[in-house]
């Protein structure tokens, strides 16, 4: 095959890319042992003979070769003899490494290159098809449950687009959409020819059968109701142009439903959609792809002015089982529709109308207020709406403006009152400014109330999220009669726009057959009275049994940041969790290095630095190995900059316990606290018994790294934060329990990974290879003595839109990073999507057996579905790998975009008990962690060595970005799962 030459900076890489056309991943014709997990695991790979460039795409995923560029010190570390023998079946390393090499050629099972630019986006995504469906799971017991999709009918007219133009234009979906009802209205029995169109609010206009036009202007006069009822209104007159755009092919969406096509034709899945929509927005208040109501159930207050609205999601989906409209609940925190006056009351918890507001009342006020919308209410029935803009700094007695072209000027006061008759009685509050910031507009609060229908997007408090999460949390019988109960409201068998459009919805929840898979065996320590166990319906505790690597800790020492523990109880609290360490089958010692550090919460940084120094001098230099925190119930951010300097500034190890477990000290809670830290030193507290017995598939035959990865953004109203990216990975094979992991601050809301792998320029080293895939390739290098032959990469957080640009960036990001450590190294890669934000929930068939539940009501841990409410042709599968707690339980959806392993639905749905695969699982806490890293004034002091993961290690990357970098990780700290 072609090897495409990349040039980067005076260093060359040689890097042999698989084409986008997965046809290693065409349906399978590989034999039916390997399908079902019984035949050989490298059968048809040892038997394969080299092919040349010009034969036909062969059985042999994922066989290729890249030649990396230059060596560097760490290539020699990477490609050093193992330290151990790697065998597989009792084959030498060499034999290994052909087995899942390239032929002689280096050309690639489907002999064509990927057409990605460098590092960049490609140029189309069209030819890329993710990998197929291998075949479906067999093991497990099979069983019923309901999923919340609705059967839909496929229609069987023809839909046609038709562009809109509205001039002037119009920003606002409303009134764009009040603009096409008028139209509608007007126009329908006439020039429409009796059509019911759908509209998006924007630029495109749904029918079924063609209007009776090409193309055709209309002018519309539409009344300004922001100017009430009975007073002057003004009447706005727009042209609306609509314009025949293209015909939607249902044949083609037909065919993909069948699975006898692999592209969806999202323009039929976008027409349909909108068209279930219609109604509702009429109906509700739309936010995203969801609608609300205070009518679907009564609003319930979350505090300082703000109420939850609960509602559904609605989206139709293309599935096995035809195309299927998924209805969820939903809730969502809104503005209280509340006199401006009562809003801020209860902002600032306390009476304003007697008192005068403090200049951080006006910040609050201010905050909360700008951008919100409000009607007047001293004008009878005219209820004209306005934005608030600001807040004034003066009370409303003290505001004067110019009047009379500017000759004269008038208080606000006495304009209300001669304009309006409007006696303002609560002069000491300043008033709101409205519209145009140039223009002083201003507004007495008192005659201001706040409109209906308002989301409120910015961030909540603790005590708003916890009343939030009442509202939502559901069990699993009144999650499913609520959404039933929401399909027949909808009444789609009586929606106007259905019935014109041909759709049909079932009112019945599907039944798919499902499995649960058997949970697995955990093998603890031969010391404990139990070696190993069986987890029951999900749950396992720590009763006779010992970690299977217990970590020793001789040098720790504690702080008490908790004014109402006093040192006795600390003391007695600390002793309990060292007896529980030790019990537990660490090496603990009894006493720490120094006795306990009292110290208040606003000098953290004062106590920390310390109690190292402290402990340093009694241990001569000897560094602390873990530090105990006492913090209180509530701490602030004390918490968040307790972690910082500890692992970006110091390189300490801590464990935090809150005040209410002190006192009380569980058994419970300390076995878990004890579990923790033998994480964070580096031991292990349990390993998959299938995993040391090397059974688990295409994992245990080869030296198999798996790799985790997330990006949080920052949360709503946060404009300019940074997004934090996350990559963790497994440092130990075949037990695959240890992970060590690299985080990253990138640009705000980017999605794709940008530093899994990069290069920059040393001024004595010239062009250096770095990223987090590399660095994380070579650590396992070093833990295990073997070089990883196999790459499964977990991706959690990624939606649907954009899983072709996430595929094509960082999987041409991870060959980079494998051809920069070696010549010919390009180990197959199979690279997974997990989401966890999706609305597919799964039901017991029937709520009254309590053998097809859990306690919680919940369907049991371990069921997988594959097939009907899954994609037409695409490798994916929900499974519900642990038990509910309180709620329903959402189900990962995992999605097998790129498989070069050859993997079968059984060998991938491994089940685990944590809600997503544990990797991913680590990456989001680390990415959530390293939110704890950014500081307002943080220093840029960063190391030199130019990898730049957690620090400002490379000063051109930061330029080019605008981000500003996140402090170093400490070594120390980087090797273990500091972010459990």
């Amino acid at each position: 095959m072609p090897i495409r030459q990349m040039k980067d900076s005076s260093e060359q890489h040689l890097v042999i890319k698989t084409h986008l056309q997965n046809t290693m991943n065409q349906s399978q014709k590989q034999p039916k042992t390997a399908q079902n997990g019984k035949g050989p695991p490298h059968q048809e790979l040892q038997n394969s003979k080299p092919h040349n460039q010009t034969s036909p795409p062969t059985k042999n995923r994922g066989r290729r070769r890249g030649r990396g560029g230059r060596k560097s010190d760490q290539n020699d570390v990477f490609m050093r003899p193992s330290s151990r023998p790697c065998t597989v079946a009792h084959k030498p390393v060499n034999q290994v490494c052909d087995l899942v090499g390239s032929n002689a050629n280096g050309a690639v099972g489907n002999g064509r290159s990927l057409c990605a630019t460098e590092m960049g986006f490609p140029t189309s995504s069209k030819s890329l098809s993710f990998a197929p469906r291998p075949g479906y799971g067999q093991v497990g017991t099979k069983c019923i449950v309901k999923a919340n999709h609705f059967f839909a009918e496929l229609p069987d007219k023809d839909l046609n687009q038709y562009d809109v133009t509205i001039t002037p234009e119009v920003a606002s979906r409303t009134v764009n959409r009040a603009i096409m009802a008028e139209l509608v209205r007007l126009y329908k029995e006439s020039d429409l020819g009796m059509r019911l169109p759908a509209y998006d609010g924007r630029k495109s206009l749904y029918t079924a059968g063609e209007l009776p036009f090409v193309w055709k202007e209309f002018k519309i006069k539409l009344v300004d109701e922001l100017d009430g009822i009975n007073g002057p209104k003004r009447v706005r007159e727009y042209k609306v142009v609509i314009k025949f755009a293209a015909r939607a092919n249902m044949h083609h969406l037909g065919q993909f439903l069948a699975g006898k096509r692999a592209d969806a034709p999202q323009e039929a899945l976008q027409i349909l959609d909108i068209v279930l929509r219609e109604l509702s927005t009429k109906r509700y208040c739309p936010i995203g792809r969801s609608f609300f109501s205070p009518s679907i159930r009564t609003p319930q207050r979350l505090g300082d002015g703000l109420e939850s609205w609960c509602g559904f999601y609605q989206s139709i989906r293309p599935t096995q089982m035809g195309l299927s409209l998924n209805i969820d609940m939903a809730s969502a925190a809104f503005i209280e529709p509340l006199p401006v006056i009562e809003f801020v009351a209860q902002l600032l918890g306390k009476d304003v109308l007697s008192r005068t507001l403090s200049d951080s009342d006006r910040v609050k006020i201010k905050k909360a207020l700008r951008g919100v919308k409000v009607e007047v209410t001293h004008r009878g029935t005219v209820r004209r709406k306005y934005r608030v803009s600001g807040l004034t700094s003066q009370p409303t007695r003290e505001l004067v403006f110019p009047v009379d072209d500017n000759s004269t000027m008038k208080s606000v006061v006495e304009y209300f009152q001669e304009m309006y008759g409007f006696t303002i009685q609560h002069t000491h509050l300043p008033c709101l400014q409205v519209g145009n910031q140039k223009k002083a507009n201003y507004l007495p609060m008192e005659a201001c109330k706040i409109v209906e229908g308002q989301r409120y997007t910015k961030r909540l408090n603790e005590r708003q999220i916890t009343a939030l999460l009442k509202v939502t949390c559901q069990r699993p019988r009144d999650r499913e009669n609520d959404i039933l109960q929401t399909v027949q409201q909808n009444a789609y068998d009586q929606d106007l726009y259905a019935k014109e459009f041909g759709i049909k919805i079932s009112e019945k929840l599907a039944s798919v057959e499902a499995r649960i898979l058997p949970a697995p065996w955990l093998k603890y320590h031969e010391n404990g009275k139990e070696k190993d166990c069986l987890p029951q319906v999900g749950q396992w505790n720590m009763m006779n049994k010992k970690m299977i690597n217990g970590m020793t800790v001789s040098r720790w020492a504690c702080i008490n940041f908790s004014r109402s523990v006093q040192e006795s109880v600390a003391r007695g609290f600390c002793n309990e969790l060292a007896q529980m360490c030790q019990v537990s089958g660490m090496e603990f010692n009894p006493e720490p290095v120094i006795p306990i550090h009292n110290a208040r919460p606003d000098q953290v940084e004062k106590a920390l630095k310390h109690v190292y120094h402290s402990s340093m001098s009694k241990t001569k230099g000897k560094e602390l190995e873990l530090l105990l925190a006492i913090l209180p119930d509530n701490n602030g951010s004390l918490y968040g900059d307790l972690k910082r300097i500890c692992e970006t500034d110091l390189g300490i190890i801590s464990q935090c316990c809150l005040t209410k477990h002190v006192f009380k000290i569980s058994k419970q809670y300390l076995a878990n606290v004890s579990l923790k830290i033998n994480v964070k030193m580096g031991g292990r507290n349990t390993v998959l018994l299938d995993a040391i017995s090397c059974r688990i598939p295409l994992v245990s035959d080869i030296p198999t790294i798996i790799f985790g990865a997330d990006v949080t953004h920052p949360e709503n109203g946060e404009d300019s934060s940074p997004s934090i990216a996350a990559v963790v990975a497994s440092q130990d094979w075949p037990e695959v329990t240890k992970y060590a992991g690299l985080v990253c601050a990138q640009a705000h809301r980017q999605e794709l990974i940008q530093d899994l792998y990069k290069t920059w320029h040393d001024p004595v080293r010239g062009t250096v290879s770095g990223g987090m895939i590399r660095d994380l390739l070579i650590s396992f290098r070093k833990a295990t003595g073997q070089k990883p032959l196999r790459i499964i990469f977990y991706r959690d957080g990624v939606s649907e839109g954009q899983f072709y640009q996430v595929l094509l960036y960082e999987l041409d990001a991870i060959r980079k990073a494998c051809a920069s450590l070696e010549p010919n190294y390009q180990p197959p890669v199979t690279f997974i999507i997990v989401q966890k934000r999706h609305h597919t929930r799964l039901f017991a068939n029937n709520h009254r057996d309590r053998s097809s539940t859990d306690r919680s009501g919940n369907i049991l841990p371990g069921t997988v579905v594959d097939s009907k409410i899954c994609h037409p042709t695409e490798f994916d599968f929900y499974l519900c790998s642990h038990a509910g707690i309180q709620g329903t339980s959402r189900p990962a959806h995992y999605h097998v975009l790129w498989d070069e392993n050859n993997f079968t639905a059984d060998g991938i749905q491994c089940t685990r008990s944590v809600s997503v695969v544990p990797p991913a699982y680590y990456a989001h806490l680390a990415a959530f962690r390293a939110r704890f890293y950014m500081e307002p004034d943080m220093q840029e002091n960063g190391s030199t060595d130019g990898s730049g993961h957690t620090s400002t290690k490379s000063t051109r990357a930061v330029g080019e970005s605008g981000v500003r970098p996140l402090p170093a990780l400490k070594e120390n700290v980087k090797r273990v799962m500091f972010y459990c």
